[in-house]
């Protein structure tokens, strides 16, 4: 389901804000202006900052310096006040600021106006809390032709005074826009009626200020007619509470500490005095918080968050603006992924901006001869051509050989697989397979044992072999040890001579 409405709803975040004690101030605004930075390059269309002078949660004093360092960081993204408290300002001054802040943004200001939200900062600059409505009534009269470049007039009430009153620089924008903040009563929605303003939904983050949406915009219709003005509904701005993420129990994972603190801390301990539901359990916060019946917040996935908008589109009439609640419920990572998830998926499926591309994808795979005619162009034209038609006819034959042995492989693996003969015979390969392996493991088993013996046995005739020639060789030795030692002796024909020598010499002997 899409947004079915010409005009497409536009999405921005609100900045209280509402940042639980324990950072550093100075770090909380770069980081605050940095978020706008961020839904700018993102393409939020505002971005709202509110004035608060207590609690120690709500620290930003001036919405027009907050937004006036935002314009500096920021192209195309429209900045608002929200708001500003007309009975603790002298409206001359009111009017000048917001005409710098235009400048400065170069013509993207938004003056939203509002009685003051709290209590005690009404208390703090010693203002009657049952003043405060009717002063800033009185107040958005003044500002009005302050901004109109009305002639010079002069205005005196009990709260100030002004003498020949004109502004010396006119906005950029020669209709600057305005906007009421509204809760839950009727008056923001009748004074917006009755000065022909925006409406700034803030209560609608409660159950209770949600609930009151489907009546409130008749207050403003009916305070129009009153007063001879018309209200437009593009120009309602509603806020909601959520943390996106990719799924329901991430998102609830990741956001339901911060949503207990938020609650018990803030919420209920601080601006409600204690009346209220305190949770022992970050579980049970977030199951009665964002899961209950009536629930005022999303805390899931782009789908639900979808689902929501599109809900109370239909049950309000219609309105503008929805604008994301800035919070610290989870890291300061998680809440930009969120805010990223918001622009990427969120927006574009309310403003059914992927209508089109599903229609053209559909189209496409359902009217399949509007572009199968080109490819028979084509063919066409290589018919025209034989050597080309030969070519196309040759490799259409391959490809449906191919195909059809795909096929046919594919079937008889099916077949094989599914009928009982398939099964019986595929049991039995199996076991022949498996006695094949086994058989051919048991053969391998003999052949080595066989090798392991050949290999003993070789290895014992060698044994051997150096055993016997160890023998022999000792054998040798011992005969060696028993033969007699070898006497030279002279050759029989030198003995002779010798002989013979001698009886000669004997013989002379006795003859002398």
């Amino acid at each position: 389901m899409a947004n079915t409405n010409h005009a497409k709803m536009k999405f921005g975040a609100f900045l209280a804000p509402h940042h639980p004690i324990g950072e550093s101030f100075t770090l909380q605004l770069q980081g605050d202006l940095e978020l706008v930075a961020l839904m700018d390059s993102l393409g939020f269309d505002e971005f709202w900052c509110g004035e608060h002078h207590s609690t120690g949660w709500e620290t930003i004093a001036s919405p027009e310096l907050f937004l006036a360092a935002a314009a500096e960081r920021t192209e195309r993204i429209r900045l608002g006040t929200g708001v500003v408290s007309l009975p603790y300002h002298h409206p001359f001054h009111v009017a000048q600021r917001m005409v710098q802040l235009d400048h400065q943004s170069r013509g993207r200001a938004i003056f939203g106006s509002g009685p003051g939200a709290l209590p005690s900062d009404a208390y703090t600059l010693g203002v009657d809390p049952m003043l405060l409505r009717d002063r800033q009534d009185e107040a958005m009269g003044v500002i009005r032709r302050l901004l109109n470049g009305d002639e010079r007039f002069t205005y005196e009430c009990d709260w100030f005074t002004m003498r020949d009153a004109k502004l010396q620089v006119l906005p950029i924008q020669s209709h600057l826009p305005f906007a009421v903040a509204s809760s839950v009563s009727p008056s923001g929605m009748t004074l917006a009626g009755k000065h022909g303003t925006g409406v700034l939904s803030v209560a609608s983050t409660s159950t209770a200020g949600l609930a009151a949406l489907p009546l409130q915009w008749s207050y403003a219709t009916e305070s129009a007619a009153k007063h001879g003005n018309e209200v437009d509904r593009a120009d309602w701005r509603v806020v909601l509470n959520w943390h996106i993420a990719e799924t329901r129990d991430k998102a609830r994972e990741e956001a339901r500490d911060g949503l207990m603190r938020w609650n018990n801390e803030y919420t209920v301990g601080t601006l409600a005095a204690g009346q209220g539901n305190i949770y022992k359990t970050a579980d049970e916060a977030v199951d009665a918080m964002a899961f209950g019946k009536g629930s005022a917040m999303v805390i899931g996935t782009v789908d639900d968050l979808v689902e929501r908008i599109l809900e109370l589109t239909e049950v309000t009439g219609g309105f503008g603006t929805v604008l994301g609640f800035v919070h610290d419920w989870t890291t300061r990572t998680n809440n930009l992924k969120s805010w990223d998830l918001v622009a990427r998926y969120v927006i574009p499926k309310v403003n059914n901006e992927l209508g089109p591309m599903h229609e053209s994808n559909l189209y496409v795979r359902e009217n399949r001869d509007v572009w199968s005619r080109a490819t028979k162009a084509v063919v066409a034209k290589i018919i025209e051509n034989p050597a080309a038609h030969a070519a196309l006819t040759k490799q259409q034959e391959a490809t449906r050989k191919a195909q059809t042995a795909v096929r046919l492989a594919a079937h008889s693996a099916l077949d094989g697989e599914t009928s009982p003969a398939g099964k019986r015979q595929t049991a039995a390969t199996k076991k022949a397979t498996r006695k094949k392996a086994a058989s051919k493991n048991a053969a391998s088993t003999i052949a080595t044992r066989k090798k392991a013996v050949s290999n003993k046995t070789a290895s014992n005739k060698t044994a051997s072999k150096k055993t016997a020639s160890k023998t022999a060789a000792s054998k040798n030795t011992v005969k060696k040890a028993a033969t007699p030692k070898t006497v030279n002796r002279k050759p029989a024909g030198k003995k002779a001579a010798v002989r013979k020598s001698t009886k000669t010499t004997h013989s002379r002997s006795r003859k002398s």
